[in-house]
């Protein structure tokens, strides 16, 4: 593909406001204060009602598509009704592409990263144009029970891609130095670390199961004095005491796991030959394979509740009831029903295993099976290859002991033993892990707190990385920061 795609994306892009840099390095505190306020003003956001749409006639959808839409911030008949997801898509498919080499660019010139940042930005406006359209054509994806008026539906489509202009600028602020991190991680890291903070500690009434409050916490301390424990170890459709285990359980599963590495023994040419070792870590392609699965899973529902939206009134359509159907339930919730849009869509919890354990099965299979092939994929596109390792090494000046300097093809053969046995491993943990603790009702999601320890373990590294810079100045100029 030639390189006048991405030109054209990119000249999209330098229309649109755009943040600079700042002239000096903020302090880590001002960083701090930046990365508050962004994310305060997308909380915000998710809480403002869409102009012109009466909030009476949407319709949430059910906790097992809420999963999805709580990680990308999509919050139904909001401005983030398509969230993160135009831009995470966006940023995924440029990524797939040039790692194929169906583009050409070399991501290490950062003439060309600007390049390839300007067309992501582009293509983000494009498929937040198109979400949004299909969003006001079909009523929301089907969560109002009229349909839009011409005038309402041009509305929504305005303040949907104004919004999601908006989100792009959050996300161009904290990477160009104002803030810590990237906006999309933050935002997916706040959104789960909500459910899990309401999970626990909401004082609100338990509609519709066992006990007073709706957080497993107050309802706890309340059953400690009444001696009714065993009733709120399974709670249907409410948080119990097995998600609060599982929760803390697989938290530490992953925290322990993000700092097992596999050492790989090398030598460095330019100081005589010393010897010292390169750590490759445990979970090769950290989340990446579910993150992957995710938003394939939240586009395709996506269109399969367009497509619903359009034509359920003929029941007899073979196509639609293949792609997904859908109803409103007695709580006024979108709910699958059919289709393979229900077994992407699981129950969560131990009841909802017992009561669907062939739709579970299902979604658990598709998961490991989905994370071995976007984990070997992943490798094979970012650069995290045997032969692309083998190459950095050379580049380096690094070589394996007992190896002859600068064979590539000797070097690509030594790290496959390592690098494809791990990124097989890794790819089928992380797959287990975010299946089994969905099925356990783990607060947040199995998906979402798979991705937010991840996240928070990288915000650590960013931070110690900082605090380092600013304790040493000495050493912010030895890197050239």
């Amino acid at each position: 593909m030639k390189m006048g795609f991405l030109d054209a994306l990119g000249k999209m892009a330098y229309i649109l406001p755009s943040v600079k840099k700042p002239e000096r390095r903020p302090s880590l505190y001002e960083r701090f204060g930046w990365t508050g306020l962004v994310l305060l003003l997308f909380l915000i956001m998710g809480n403002v009602y869409l102009y012109g749409i009466p909030t009476k006639a949407i319709i949430s959808p059910e906790s097992a598509l809420s999963v999805f839409t709580l990680i990308f911030g999509m919050r139904t008949g909001t401005l983030m009704m398509l969230g993160i997801s135009p831009i995470v898509t966006a940023g995924i498919v440029l990524e797939v592409l040039v790692g194929a080499k169906i583009i050409e660019l070399d991501l290490t010139d950062p003439e060309q990263r600007e390049k390839f940042t300007a067309a992501q930005k582009g293509l983000a406006i494009i498929l937040a144009i198109v979400e949004a359209t299909a969003y006001a054509v079909s009523n929301l994806g089907g969560a109002l029970r009229t349909p839009l008026t011409p005038t309402q539906q041009v509305l929504v489509i305005i303040q949907l891609v104004i919004a999601s202009i908006i989100v792009l600028l959050f996300d161009e602020l904290l990477q160009k130095g104002w803030g810590i991190g990237s906006a999309i991680s933050l935002f997916i890291l706040a959104n789960v670390a909500e459910t899990v903070t309401w999970d626990m500690f909401s004082i609100a009434p338990a509609i519709g199961g066992a006990g007073t409050y709706f957080g497993i916490i107050p309802e706890l301390i309340t059953r400690i004095f009444t001696g009714n424990i065993l009733e709120i170890v399974i709670r249907q459709g409410l948080p119990d005491i097995i998600g609060l285990v599982a929760t803390l359980s697989f938290m530490l599963l992953l925290i322990y796991l993000q700092g097992v590495r596999v050492e790989i023994p090398v030598t460095i040419q330019r100081y005589r030959g010393i010897r010292s070792k390169i750590p490759l870590n445990f979970l090769y392609v950290a989340n990446i394979p579910v993150l992957l699965f995710m938003i394939f899973i939240s586009d395709y529902l996506f269109f399969a509740r367009i497509i619903w939206s359009r034509f359920n009134s003929d029941n007899s359509n073979v196509f639609l009831n293949i792609l997904g159907t859908f109803t409103i339930n007695e709580k006024n919730q979108l709910v699958t029903t059919g289709g393979l849009a229900y077994y992407l869509s699981p129950p969560r919890g131990i009841l909802g295993l017992i009561a669907e354990p062939i739709r579970v099965l299902v979604y658990t299979v598709l998961l490991i099976i989905a994370a071995i092939v976007f984990g070997l994929m992943w490798v094979e596109v970012s650069g995290m290859s045997p032969r692309d390792q083998a190459e950095q090494l050379i580049k380096s000046g690094l070589n394996i002991p007992g190896m002859r300097l600068g064979s590539v093809k000797a070097l690509e053969a030594f790290l496959s033993r390592y690098i494809y046995p791990l990124t097989l491993l890794s790819s089928i943990i992380v797959g287990a892990i975010a299946a089994l603790a969905h099925i356990l009702g783990v607060f947040g999601g199995g998906m979402g707190i798979l991705l937010a320890v991840g996240i928070i373990y990288q915000y650590y590294q960013v931070i110690a990385y900082e605090r380092a810079l600013e304790a040493y100045p000495l050493l912010r100029r030895l890197i050239g920061e």
